[in-house]
């Protein structure tokens, strides 16, 4: 046990050293791996807020249901959520209305400004939110058979656009993640393969002193999985630097508060945990199979 521990240290006390002998191909290697996993990371940002923005406009989309004169609200309330997919159901009454148009509009306010509110040319409603966005439709042809409904308005073509649309570009990022992902290992081991293969007549040398194939495979995947650690931190630090910036720059907007950003904090730390597992595997992966098919151990 004892002997085996020692050969451990051993084995990572020389992948250390030879990190720092081999200084230049070293360099090579991590700004390969750092290039890369940066790409990596601005995708899985990219892909987590647009992920984000699409979920918060689904949450957003609002069924008006406005009301015949002199129904019954408090009825029409109790049926609206005993509905399924209904999760939120709000009353507006008509004067709520005319306050809310008011201030959304410079235009409104005035049309509205010299109505009273008995005579008001509006209507009460009630807001409707639902769980499933997919099965709006379905819970819009049961609302309108409530007694005391008159009209209902949420937008069907531009929901099912922007279902439609959201669907595809949801997918699109995930690809694009996913083969940059397969891009970025293929780079990183073939980097590292490279790396680990200048040092053949090293690795010959210690075959001929009877080493072995543990004993010499062992440095060079600890070394591997070193240079994929550090090559990931550059990326993080960047990540973590640039994204914070654009957060506080923009104050969590892009152009309108439709367009939310995610936090810093919970997204850069998982991108960053992400990066450090691809460098460290993929490190590990390529010196492996550096050394088992180039030199045929």
């Amino acid at each position: 046990m004892m002997q085996i521990f020692r050969m451990l240290q051993r084995g990572i006390r020389d992948a250390f050293k030879s990190v720092v002998r081999n200084f230049s191909l070293s360099i090579a290697s991590i700004i390969c791996v750092s290039i890369t996993l940066f790409i990596v990371s601005v995708a899985i940002i990219l892909t987590a807020n647009v992920n984000n923005f699409s979920t918060n406009i689904k949450k957003d989309v609002t069924i008006i249901a406005f009301l015949e004169k002199k129904s019954d609200k408090n009825a029409i309330q109790k049926e609206l959520k005993a509905l399924k997919n209904v999760s939120k159901v709000e009353f507006v009454s008509k004067v709520d209305a005319k306050k809310e148009l008011s201030e959304s509009s410079s235009q409104f306010k005035e049309w509205l400004k010299d109505w009273n509110d008995e005579d008001l040319p509006l209507k009460d409603s009630f807001k409707i939110k639902v769980k499933d966005l997919k099965q709006i439709n379905d819970t819009v042809s049961k609302i309108e058979v409530i007694k005391g409904i008159s009209s209902i308005n949420y937008g069907k073509t531009t929901i099912e656009k922007m279902l439609s649309t959201f669907e595809v570009v949801n997918k699109l990022m995930y690809v694009t993640v996913i083969i940059l992902i397969v891009v970025t290992i293929f780079l990183i081991i073939n980097t590292i393969k490279l790396t680990i293969y200048s040092r053949k007549r090293e690795i010959e040398i210690m075959r001929v002193v009877g080493a072995s194939n543990f004993a010499i495979k062992f440095p060079f995947v600890v070394e591997g999985m070193v240079l994929g650690f550090i090559g990931s931190i550059i990326p993080i630090l960047l990540t973590i630097y640039l994204y914070s910036y654009v957060y506080n720059r923009f104050q969590g907007n892009i152009y309108s508060n439709i367009i939310k950003l995610m936090t810093p904090n919970s997204l850069v730390y998982f991108v960053s945990l992400i990066l450090v597992i691809i460098g460290v595997i993929v490190g590990m992966l390529g010196s492996s199979g550096a050394v088992r098919k180039y030199l045929k151990l």
